[in-house]
């Protein structure tokens, strides 16, 4: 049942972000910005992760250029190239790196002659995130590479690295169906406001 239901949430929510103009897009990301280096997170995080938006997702990329310019470590996801694999890795990444598309199309790391970061080392990590609602539960684009790379987050209390889901303030819904394999948020950010999600 709640497959269906994402299914439906997940049609919507990317048309309504894909709707939105490159100036929309442009301005978003500013904000979101100007909302992400004030969280005291990311002032003391040295290591973190991001992604490169595709489908309309609110973009981190002017993030990590100043994280980088910050001297902080940033790294970026690149999935296994075995088709039978779903599994994620995170690689390290400056802004003016050049990067390779993957099997979705999204640029990614090289990764060659450089190794993964352990996703328990990371301090902070920005996903992004197709829906969300006031109770800080998520949706994504389904192919739960994310849910499988923090698995271990959902059986300790492992307060690393934190987890901060990023989207545009037009992707908030009233409700989410959850699962057992969704992995828990300490924060989400949009370009409106910044949501401290609470434990269940």
């Amino acid at each position: 049942m709640n497959s269906a239901i994402k299914s439906k949430l997940r049609l919507n929510l990317r048309a309504r972000r894909q709707s939105l103009s490159r100036e929309q897009q442009s301005i978003a990301a500013s904000q979101l910005m100007r909302r992400l280096i004030q969280l005291p997170a990311f002032r003391s995080a040295r290591h973190i992760a991001g992604y490169i938006a595709s489908d309309g997702e609110i973009s981190p990329a002017t993030l990590l250029r100043h994280a980088d310019l910050c001297a902080k470590h940033c790294y970026l996801p690149k999935i296994s190239q075995a088709a039978s694999s779903n599994s994620m890795a995170f690689y390290p990444y400056h802004h003016r790196q050049q990067l390779r598309p993957n099997r979705y199309g999204i640029g990614e790391p090289p990764g060659l002659h450089r190794q993964a970061q352990a996703a328990n080392k990371l301090d902070i990590v920005l996903l992004p995130l197709t829906a969300f609602d006031k109770a800080g539960r998520r949706l994504g684009m389904g192919g739960g590479y994310y849910d499988r790379a923090f698995a271990f987050k959902r059986n300790t209390k492992a307060r690393k690295p934190i987890m901060i889901g990023l989207a545009h303030h037009c992707q908030e819904v009233n409700s989410l169906p959850s699962d057992d394999w969704d992995i828990p948020l300490d924060f989400i950010v949009t370009d409106r406001q910044v949501m401290k999600v609470k434990k269940r």
